[in-house]
């Protein structure tokens, strides 16, 4: 790793420290400019701190989270793969052919504007609870703001390569492994940026409403049961990961495109 590397990898971990204090910052104005809302049920960074790690019950408290964090990341993750997956083989036939992306880009577009929330019943009607649940929800956060990514990274591909390999008699599928994808590599890291977040949220989603396990269950109980420490911190977990799993996506992008002879952006 050259020293221009390791100053880009710092610089994005500082960016993202940096937002992660601004966070704590707003949710600590949000509840000084709304009193109404504590101390019963607000709490402060500093509440959930001791909740997670200084109150006489907090090991067992943690423990609970981050079993749950667990099965939360283990369900985004299987949402991750399924949605890249489907979004990476889905821009690939449409750069292939023309015709499909014309005909099924609208459709996929339309599916996107309709609420998760609003498909939950129907999809857990049709696939049921549990795993199958967690990779259709997460899949479909997942896919669509991944695929039209990775679909301009393919057609961005440089037009002399392709040309070199048609005079040369290659096939378009020739062109897409040798030239499109290469190119493209830029595109599905941000696809993965994007997208990891989002399968984390469709993660919770699928738990809140669909299997009942993980932190999306927990906030769901959490609030009814008036669990207050648990559910803020059960929040603060949940953004606490986000942004661990955006930074590991991060620096592995750093890397690669580095060794690839690439510019970020």
């Amino acid at each position: 790793m050259t020293a221009a590397g390791l100053w880009s990898i710092g610089r994005f971990l500082g960016s993202l420290l940096l937002s992660f204090v601004l966070i704590l910052v707003i949710w600590w104005l949000f509840l000084l400019a709304f009193p109404d809302i504590g101390p019963i049920i607000g709490r402060t960074p500093v509440d959930v701190f001791g909740y997670l790690f200084t109150d006489p019950d907090a090991a067992a408290s943690r423990a609970e989270i981050l079993d749950n964090l667990w099965i939360t990341l283990t369900d985004a993750a299987i949402g991750f793969v399924v949605g890249m997956t489907a979004a990476v083989a889905t821009a690939a036939l449409f750069v292939l052919s023309r015709p499909a992306a014309q005909t099924f880009m609208p459709i996929a577009m339309l599916l996107r504007s309709v609420p998760l929330v609003a498909m939950t019943p129907l999809i857990t009607l049709i696939v049921g609870r549990g795993v199958a649940v967690v990779a259709v929800m997460g899949g479909i956060v997942v896919f669509f703001p991944a695929l039209v990514m990775i679909m301009t990274g393919l057609a961005n591909a440089p037009r002399q390569i392709n040309d070199v390999i048609t005079v040369y008699g290659g096939s378009k599928m020739t062109a897409l492994r040798m030239a499109a994808i290469p190119a493209a590599v830029p595109s599905l890291f941000s696809a993965a940026k994007v997208s990891v977040p989002g399968a984390i949220v469709g993660a919770t989603v699928a738990e809140w409403l669909g299997t009942n396990e993980g932190l999306g269950a927990t906030l769901q109980q959490a609030l009814p049961a008036a669990a207050y420490d648990e559910l803020w911190a059960s929040v603060l977990v949940i953004t606490v990961a986000s942004i661990v799993v955006y930074a590991f996506v991060g620096v592995a992008e750093t890397i690669v495109l580095t060794r690839m002879g690439m510019q970020q952006n």
